[in-house]
Formats: C-alpha cells, sequence, structure tokens
C-alpha cells in the first residue's frame, strides 16, 4: 500500500502556504515551501541569530518561530509565523515592528526587499 503524502495539520498554516503558492513570486514560493516542510525541519530562530544577520532598516521573514535567546538592538522589520512570549516580549520594549506573513504580502505583493532568515 502506498504512503499517503501528508502536511501539516494546522488549516491556517496551509490556507496561509497556499495563498504565498499562487502569486507565482518566488520569494513567496520559497517561504511556503519552508511552511509545509516536516517539523524536523521547521525554522527557529533567536533573536540573538536575528542580530548577527541583519542590519538596521531591513525586511526580514522568519518562516518558523522567533526565539527568545539572545537581543536585538537594530531597528529591522520583523514578519514570522509565531513567536515565542517571551521573544514578543522582548520585540515591544525595544520598539521592532513585528508583523505577520499575511501583512508583508499584503505591503509587499512582489517581496522587494524582503530577506528570508532560515
Amino acid at each position: 500500500m502506498p504512503s499517503k503524502i501528508t502536511g501539516p495539520s494546522n488549516v491556517q498554516k496551509r490556507m496561509l502556504s497556499r495563498k504565498l503558492w499562487k502569486t507565482k513570486h518566488q520569494i513567496w514560493r520559497d517561504v511556503s515551501k519552508y511552511l509545509m516542510a516536516p517539523q524536523r525541519n521547521r525554522v527557529e530562530k533567536n533573536l540573538g541569530d536575528l542580530h548577527n544577520v541583519t542590519k538596521d532598516g531591513d525586511v526580514v521573514i522568519v518562516p518558523g518561530k522567533v526565539l527568545a535567546t539572545g537581543t536585538l538592538s537594530k531597528k529591522i522589520t520583523i514578519a514570522c509565523y509565531s513567536i515565542s512570549k517571551s521573544a514578543a516580549n522582548k520585540l515591544e520594549a525595544s520598539k521592532i515592528k513585528r508583523i505577520s506573513i499575511e501583512q508583508l504580502l499584503e505591503d509587499n505583493p512582489t517581496g522587494k526587499g524582503v530577506r528570508i532568515i532560515i
């Protein structure tokens, strides 16, 4: 009997992934692939990692979860699928802009100037 191919059981994640894939822009298709990845391959990034790879004014996407280890002192815009409570508190305290991936897609449908952090 052939194995059945499955994806995430989270309906919102599947709908977001389909919406990103339908845009036909490569950056959004790449984000869609990372969102639909198996659980062992999901992206998790710490604030310290984001501090090391970004510069002021960057717009970045984390197609996974943002965690609170480290500090982030650069003024960037972060779009992520999910975020830990302590990371959200740190971002709010340092006045760093955090938006959803859907909102970033609406604001920038072509994805120009957006970096994917994996």
